[in-house]
C-alpha cells in the first residue's frame, strides 16, 4: 500500500502528486454521498485506500442488483470513529441504544464488539418489507463466545421472526417464518445471511455455501431488528462477537452480497 493512499481521499493530492504517477479516487454519486457523510460523523474523511474499498462495493453491487434490495445497512468497519461507523449506507440511521457501544468497541478494520448488553437497534422493522421478498445478513469478523445468541433478529412472541441465531454449534435461520432452517459447523466467521424469495422458498448462507429452504412464511414481525441481539419488545440472546457489517431489505443473491462484503472488508484491512 503505497503512502499516497493513506492520504484522506478529500486530500488535494489524493489523486496523485504530479509527476509521480496518479492513484483512482471514489467515483459513484452515492458511495460519495455516504463518504462524505462519514466524514462528518468522523470529522475526518477516510483514507484513499477505505474509499476505493467503498466505492467497489458501491459499484459491484449496484451492477449486481444487490444494492437496490438494501433497506437498511451500514458498514461497521472503515470509518474512524463509532458514530462514523453508524452512518448508514442506505436507510435510516440507526441507534446506538443508551449509548451503550463506545469507541473502545469499534475497530477500524474488524467493525464493532458487543459486550453482551449492548445492541443497535436498525430502525426497520420486520414487517417493512414486503412478507415473501425479505433478507437479513451480517458478516462476522470474530466468533461470540456465547453457546446460543442472536447476531440479529424480529420476533413477535408466539411464533413470526428474523433472526440470525446460534445454539450450540447449530446455526438457524428465519424470514418471516415460525420455522427455522439450520446448519451445522461451530464456525460462523464471514457472511450469516437469509433471503426469502417466496411463501414456500428461501435460502440462508454461511461459511461461503449458500443453501436452500423450502420453510413457509407465516408473517412479519412488527418489531424493529436490532443488531447484536434478537428484539422481542425487549431485545435478548445478546451476541458479544463483532460484527463489521449488516444489511435488511428485500430478497437478493446471498452469494453475490457474501462476494461484495467479504472483498469490501478484506480490502479494508489492506487498506489500513
Amino acid at each position: 500500500m503505497s503512502l499516497a493512499a493513506k492520504l484522506p481521499y478529500t486530500h488535494p493530492y489524493a489523486g496523485g502528486y504530479p509527476s509521480l504517477g496518479s492513484q483512482r479516487l471514489p467515483t459513484d454519486s452515492d458511495c460519495l454521498a455516504y463518504l462524505s457523510a462519514v466524514a462528518a460523523a468522523d470529522g475526518a474523511g477516510v483514507e484513499v485506500g477505505v474509499a476505493t474499498a467503498v466505492d467497489e462495493f458501491f459499484r459491484v453491487t449496484k451492477a449486481s442488483g444487490v444494492f437496490d434490495a438494501l433497506k437498511a445497512c451500514c458498514i461497521l468497519a472503515g470509518a474512524r470513529t463509532l458514530a462514523g461507523a453508524l452512518v448508514p449506507v442506505v436507510g435510516d440511521a440507526p441507534t446506538n441504544v443508551a449509548d451503550g457501544f463506545v469507541n473502545g468497541d469499534h475497530s477500524r478494520t474488524a467493525g464493532l464488539t458487543g459486550d453482551g448488553t449492548s445492541y443497535i437497534d436498525s430502525g426497520r422493522a420486520g414487517d417493512d418489507d414486503p412478507l415473501n421478498d425479505a433478507h437479513l445478513a451480517v458478516h462476522v469478523s470474530e466468533s461470540a463466545t456465547s453457546n446460543t445468541h442472536y447476531k440479529a433478529g424480529a420476533y413477535n412472541s408466539g411464533t413470526q421472526q428474523t433472526i440470525l441465531r446460534s445454539n450450540f454449534g447449530s446455526f438457524l435461520s428465519a424470514v418471516n417464518s415460525g420455522n427455522f432452517a439450520s446448519a451445522g459447523g461451530g464456525n460462523d466467521v464471514g457472511l450469516f445471511g437469509a433471503s426469502r424469495f417466496a411463501a414456500d422458498s428461501s435460502e440462508f448462507r454461511l461459511l461461503g455455501v449458500t443453501t436452500p429452504d423450502s420453510t413457509a412464511s407465516g408473517a412479519a414481525s412488527t418489531q424493529n431488528v436490532t443488531i447484536f441481539a434478537r428484539n422481542d419488545g425487549t431485545p435478548d440472546g445478546f451476541f458479544d462477537g463483532t460484527i463489521a457489517f449488516y444489511s435488511i431489505g428485500e430478497s437478493l443473491s446471498l452469494e453475490d452480497l457474501d462476494t461484495a462484503v467479504s472483498n469490501l472488508i478484506t480490502a479494508i484491512g489492506e487498506a489500513l
